[in-house]
């Protein structure tokens, strides 16, 4: 098992926790014990498949989309960016937008995006603790101020920038848009919810994202929990054919772990809000132990 040194990124709308990155340039290290100072990729041996964030918006993101991996593998040789987010904290009123509530064509959207109007044609979603949300790249999105969320995303720091409110960056210039190259990359599709929905489940675990990219379980703990790493039974299959994931074979698989609520231990090690330790392919078995009076963990693996 291994915990991280934070790396905390303060950005003109607030602050971001990059709890577990391989991005280059913001790689993750070893945060103690006997391979304290390695970083995240010497550990696992290549780049790690997906980043963890925890974002806290005291003001509204830009209005964004992420290009899918096909192209960000044309554009910028990296993945693209599908996430997910789960709200921790909300303030009163406090809201996010995902996802398009009408349908517009590109040429609207470029003309809406000039006029300043693009959140007008955006879907608005009020947000309390527990809520969940899938953003599969392609879809236009945008934390709003009063959000406190854990983020997990495919390993990439691509973001088209569509809309930003006239406002300057930290710097007093004004930020850098991207609105021509979002649109290649946005799902013009209006869906019909887009929000996650999942029954809670207090004492075990529920899955609450399965894509291609991540699967994500949810622990909401009052006492302690002992079983299987999620994604065990799975892993044994594929195994006994030969396969492997996240290019690791062994007899289990890498995960994050991630405190999204309260404090307590993770096979021994002590978390809280806000923290996150990686599990090695060794351990695969959990043992929960709240300290706290609720525990809330979310598990993803790929």
């Amino acid at each position: 098992m291994y915990k991280f040194k934070p790396i905390l990124k303060t950005l003109v709308w607030g602050t971001e926790n990059w709890v577990l990155s391989g991005v280059p340039g913001s790689e993750s290290v070893v945060a103690e014990g006997p391979e304290a100072g390695r970083t995240l990729s010497e550990v696992y041996g290549g780049e790690f498949p997906l980043l963890i964030k925890f974002i806290d918006a005291h003001q509204d993101l830009s209005i964004q989309v992420h290009p899918d991996d096909a192209l960000a593998a044309v554009r910028h040789h990296c993945k693209g960016k599908t996430e997910m987010w789960y709200i921790i904290g909300a303030s009163e009123g406090a809201h996010l937008y995902s996802g398009l509530a009408k349908a517009i064509t590109p040429e609207e959207y470029a003309r809406r995006v000039a006029d300043g109007t693009i959140t007008d044609v955006l879907a608005d979603h009020k947000v309390a603790p527990g809520d969940v949300f899938f953003i599969p790249a392609g879809r236009i999105h945008a934390i709003c101020g009063g959000c406190y969320l854990a983020e997990i995303q495919e390993t990439s720091d691509i973001t088209y920038r569509i809309y930003d409110y006239n406002r300057p960056g930290l710097d007093g210039k004004p930020r850098q848009l991207h609105t021509e190259q979002a649109k290649d990359a946005i799902d013009f599709k209006v869906y019909d919810d887009y929000k996650t929905h999942y029954e809670r489940r207090a004492g075990e675990p529920v899955q609450i994202v399965k894509c291609e990219q991540f699967t994500t379980t949810l622990f909401e703990l009052n006492e302690p929990y002992e079983g299987p790493v999620p994604g065990m039974m799975e892993m044994q299959s594929v195994r006994g054919i030969g396969g492997h994931h996240c290019g690791v074979a062994g007899s289990g698989r890498w995960c994050t772990v991630i405190c999204a609520g309260g404090a307590g231990t993770v096979n021994g090690a002590a978390v809280q809000e806000g923290e996150a330790v990686l599990l090695t392919p060794a351990e695969t078995e959990l043992r929960l132990v709240p300290s706290a009076p609720s525990l809330r963990l979310l598990v993803s693996y790929c």
